[in-house]
């Protein structure tokens, strides 16, 4: 959000409670815009440091709308709201205009609103004196609490006191009092030994970031049926880390929707928060429905919204001990995940492991050499990476040998074939996972190092045939691979963990995948031919091929970007609207483009039949709006007209 001038002179001032008397006088229809006003001045405040060790990430008037409309139960006669992170009352607000504009009114609403902030409690109390007026406006009886205390300790001992009151029948269980949460919970990792842990594992939670003791303590605090809202980082969905959070909050929530967004820095752009975010809405009850809807856009400010429909047994396999949750947000996706069901060979089954490289070189300093000496061998880093094999030595300022001595022994293993993966990727990088071979014929030496931010696939310790490591280096560089590992990895990691609970083609699959990979490491287009001739081709799948499909939307998005188009327009949405406008199916040559006339519908039946791209029938002026007067206003379509005739 662009701040004015006018407000930037306000930051300036030294007086922490800022009132904004001017912004009284709008009229109450603009509480949203009021309450975002100010969230855009408190951020410019706010110290990046204080935002950072306390989690505190406020929320944009965008989000907070959009998670409002995902509740569906707000015609209740009494409503109760719990905010357990309020800071500046954006997300209540949200809910509480929400209520307002609903035909049939409740009767009352209770908001009950967390923070220990003291310079956001001022303005949490004007944001909801201003929601006080919205509801009299609306003769909607309106009342509130601000509880400035912390959350966890608060929760924790309103849920003792419930369980030692629930063998009282007349008792009053004043924990579960909230029929509705909205949340948006501070991102914080929290200390093993910390009282916040402790007090976590009193509710039987083992956690290791606040986001989620925030989410299981608002969730018990929900009455039955309750409903929930939220939005947080995606981590929580796979990983050994949040095991037992999402035992807990499956058991006793029944997850009904999930809105993805595909951009990293849209939902809080403000602060610069590049962690993947979702919001989900569950309703707090053990029966699970038979499906569940997956939207996805951009950001919030997108109205141009994808829709899936998800059997809820996809979401959460039954028999899935880890209780993770597949976030499939179109039928593409779904394809890749059918497809990879297919392997099911784990790294034990075929006798192999994967370590995370051993050489921490700031550890090992004193032992590392930039020229060769009797007793030096090479030290891979992910710089060294290229091509599908190691290129060794390379300009680099990172010193790339290592001194073999009784000191540095525990950190070297034997000169012999491996495959290297690279453990971290930027956000911008098109590939998660990149490994390569490292064949030892290339090295003239006992033993070699592996810096820690790589992972390397062994046997025992020992090497691998070169046959299986260029195989298994062929299916982990697949599009197959990574479109899947993207779907469940809601981070630029690819750990040692990640890459042991990836399922592999069998022993012989691997070794015949590998037998035609000599020097020249074959390219991805030859790569993906690879595994769908080799792998799947016998396989009883539908006709359409996700990777084939997958790999136009990336080509059409590249032409757009030869263009020249704008940031704003090099997306999937432009590259569908292209490939309609072009009638060009995933698996038709690109000379086989024509110029129909096609019409706005016609283009999302396009998308939604050949691409497995379901957009809500609503976002139709937004396609035009967004896309299509961009390609007029940019001749593109004139000028394929000219080239056709």
């Amino acid at each position: 959000m662009i701040v004015p001038s006018s407000s930037k002179a306000l930051v300036a001032s030294h007086n922490s409670s800022l009132e904004f008397t001017s912004l009284a006088k709008l009229s109450s229809g603009n509480l949203l815009a009021e309450v975002d006003l100010r969230r855009a001045v408190v951020s410019l405040k706010l110290r990046q440091d204080k935002k950072v060790s306390m989690g505190q990430f406020l929320t944009p008037a965008s989000v907070a709308q959009l998670m409002a409309e995902m509740f569906n139960r707000l015609d209740l006669p009494e409503i109760s709201l719990l905010d357990a992170g309020a800071g500046i009352g954006s997300l209540l607000a949200a809910f509480v205009a929400k209520v307002c504009q609903q035909r049939k009114h409740t009767s009352s609403l209770r908001v009950v609103a967390y923070e220990i902030d003291p310079f956001l409690i001022g303005y949490l109390h004007q944001t909801l004196e201003l929601c006080e007026r919205e509801c009299e406006d609306v003769g909607i009886s309106f009342n509130y609490e601000i509880r400035e205390t912390d959350f966890i300790e608060d929760a924790v001992r309103l849920l003792q006191v419930s369980l030692l009151n629930s063998a009282m029948p007349t008792a009053v269980n004043y924990a579960t009092e909230f029929t509705h949460v909205i949340l948006n919970p501070p991102y914080l990792k929290i200390n093993a030994h910390s009282q916040v842990r402790e007090l976590l594992r009193s509710i039987d939670l083992e956690t290791s970031n606040l986001y989620t003791g925030f989410m299981a303590a608002t969730a018990q605090l929900l009455k039955p049926s309750g409903e929930f809202v939220a939005i947080t980082p995606r981590s929580f969905c796979n990983g050994p880390y949040f095991r037992d959070f999402r035992k807990m909050f499956l058991e006793t929530m029944a997850l009904e929707q999930v809105h993805l967004f595909e951009s990293r820095q849209e939902a809080f752009s403000d602060d610069d928060v590049l962690q993947e975010t979702i919001i989900i809405q569950a309703i707090k009850q053990r029966e699970k429905s038979s499906s569940i809807i997956i939207n996805t856009s951009s950001g919030a400010n997108d109205d141009l919204i994808m829709s899936h429909s998800l059997p809820y047994t996809e979401l959460v396999h039954p028999d899935d001990l880890e209780q993770f949750i597949h976030i499939i947000p179109d039928k593409i996706s779904q394809q890749i995940v059918q497809r990879m069901a297919l392997f099911t060979c784990t790294l034990k089954d075929l006798g192999l492991t994967v370590s995370t490289g051993r050489v921490v070189d700031f550890r090992a300093k004193d032992y590392l050499r930039t020229n060769s000496e009797n007793n030096t061998v090479p030290l891979i880093y992910p710089v060294n990476l290229s091509n599908g094999y190691v290129e060794y030595p390379k300009i680099t300022k990172k010193p790339q040998l290592i001194v073999y001595i009784e000191e540095t022994a525990n950190l070297l293993i034997p000169n012999e074939h491996y495959v290297l993966c690279k453990r971290f990727s930027s956000k911008e990088e098109k590939r998660r996972v990149v490994a390569v071979v490292y064949d030892a014929n290339q090295f003239n030496y006992a033993y070699v190092g592996f810096e820690n931010h790589l992972n390397y696939f062994h046997k025992d310790g020992r090497g691998l045939s070169i046959t299986l490591a260029r195989g298994l280096a062929v299916y982990l560089n697949s599009t197959l691979v990574d479109a899947f590992f993207r779907l469940f990895n809601g981070h630029t990691q690819v750990n040692a963990t990640d890459l042991r609970k990836l399922k592999y083609p069998d022993l012989q699959q691997l070794l015949s995948l590998g037998t035609g990979i000599k020097e020249q490491f074959p390219s991805l287009r030859e790569i993906d031919e690879l595994i769908e001739n080799q792998l799947l081709s016998m396989s009883n799948l539908s006709e359409n091929n996700p990777i084939a499909t997958k790999s136009r939307i990336d080509e059409a998005l590249q032409i757009l970007k030869q263009l020249g188009f704008p940031q704003a327009q090099l997306n999937e949405r432009s590259a569908l609207i292209l490939l309609a406008l072009l009638d060009l199916k995933p698996r038709d040559s690109w000379q086989l483009a024509t110029s129909p006339l096609m019409g706005i519908t016609p283009m999302m039946n396009f998308m939604a039949q050949h691409y497995g791209k379901t957009y809500k029938p609503n976002t139709r002026e937004t396609v035009r709006r967004q896309t299509v007067h961009q390609f007029l206003d940019a001749a593109l379509v004139n000028i394929y007209c000219r080239l056709t005739k």
